[in-house]
């Protein structure tokens, strides 16, 4: 297939640059994958379309305030890090610009002196590993000295940064966060729970690549960046526990999709950990997800591929027609879509 199949016109005005004053007011896109048929709801109607015996899976991840400015020695250059990935020696993968004053052997110094770091290598692709030194917490630290990395499409100021995380987060080390979590209230939750439906939580840590172009007209050329990955064996037991009694998987965002998918791909799910580089494009057989929520990605984006992988592509083309046509707020602060039978 090629990356112009899943191209739709959006008008930039409809990109989001803010979240909805209320999280699960956000609007509700039903898309019932074996018709088509689609449904104009509010996010707060979710648990009307879910049944006794279901199960939600949500990502715990928790974005850290990964953006910070380091002061270069001796010289007092500028240069904004994004912090990405740790690595499992401790030092960090960055996104760093400018990037000719980030040389291996340059150090820095954050936040007036809580922090420091050296750029120990140039990756692939021209990302620094960056080891820092510091005394205390180094998340106590982020907190203090750094800024949520919103996506380069929203050009706002946020007001309130807790709106870039879910009510759920608990799991520090996203650069993005899982943006369809964010409509979810404790409303909603005990609506879920009063209906008899389950939540499991797995973590999946959004790296930037999230937000990488497909570069490949040819989508199977596509090699798509890794995350790292953990299923804790509750959600392994509440998942094969659901699957025995005929209820649903719902995966909350195309990254508890990739999560379960990457397990379920192994044989039986049961608890596991790790890195996960799952490209789900069309002609995927699923194995575990019977449903998902989601927000309304970027055209020919993998996500727009995962999704179409999931409903069928001219199925999903119409829902964002529709969508366009009823002038729903798209991306990250934007409105919520939920595919199901």
């Amino acid at each position: 297939m090629k990356k112009s199949d899943f191209y739709y016109d959006l008008p930039k005005e409809l990109i989001a640059q803010h979240p909805c004053d209320r999280r699960d007011e956000s609007r509700l896109l039903v898309l019932h994958r074996q018709t088509g048929a689609i449904e104009h709801r509010v996010f707060h109607d979710l648990p009307d379309y879910l049944q006794p015996g279901d199960c939600l899976i949500i990502n715990d991840t928790k974005v850290l305030p990964a953006r910070i400015y380091g002061v270069k020695q001796p010289t007092g250059a500028v240069v904004e890090f994004l912090l990405l990935t740790q690595h499992n020696d401790g030092a960090w993968e960055c996104l760093a610009g400018p990037g000719k004053k980030a040389k291996p052997g340059d150090r820095f110094s954050f936040g007036d002196g809580l922090m420091t770091g050296e750029v120990l290598d140039v990756l692939s692709g021209g990302n620094r590993l960056v080891r820092f030194t510091f005394e205390g917490n180094f998340y106590e630290i982020l907190d203090h000295i750094g800024s949520m990395p919103l996506p380069p499409y929203i050009t706002e100021k946020l007001q309130d940064a807790s709106r870039y995380q879910t009510i759920y987060a608990r799991e520090p080390g996203s650069a993005a966060a899982p943006t369809a979590g964010l409509h979810f209230t404790d409303e909603v939750f005990a609506a879920l729970r009063a209906k008899g439906v389950a939540v499991g939580r797995v973590t999946l840590h959004v790296g930037l690549g999230t937000f990488r172009p497909v570069k490949e007209e040819n989508i199977e050329d596509h090699v798509m960046h890794y995350e790292h990955y953990e299923l804790p064996e509750e959600t392994a037991r509440l998942i094969r526990a659901t699957k025995a009694a005929g209820g649903r998987v719902i995966c909350v965002g195309t990254t508890s999709c990739r999560t379960v998918e990457t397990v379920a791909a192994k044989g039986e799910i049961c608890a596991d950990e790790g890195w996960t580089g799952i490209f789900i494009y069309p002609g995927y057989t699923f194995r575990c997800m019977d449903g998902l929520v989601t927000n309304f990605h970027l055209p020919e984006s993998t996500l727009m591929m995962l999704i179409s992988a999931f409903a069928g592509r001219e199925k999903v083309m119409e829902a964002y027609r529709v969508a366009v046509e009823q002038r729903y707020r798209f991306f990250s602060f934007g409105d919520a879509m939920l595919i199901i039978d």
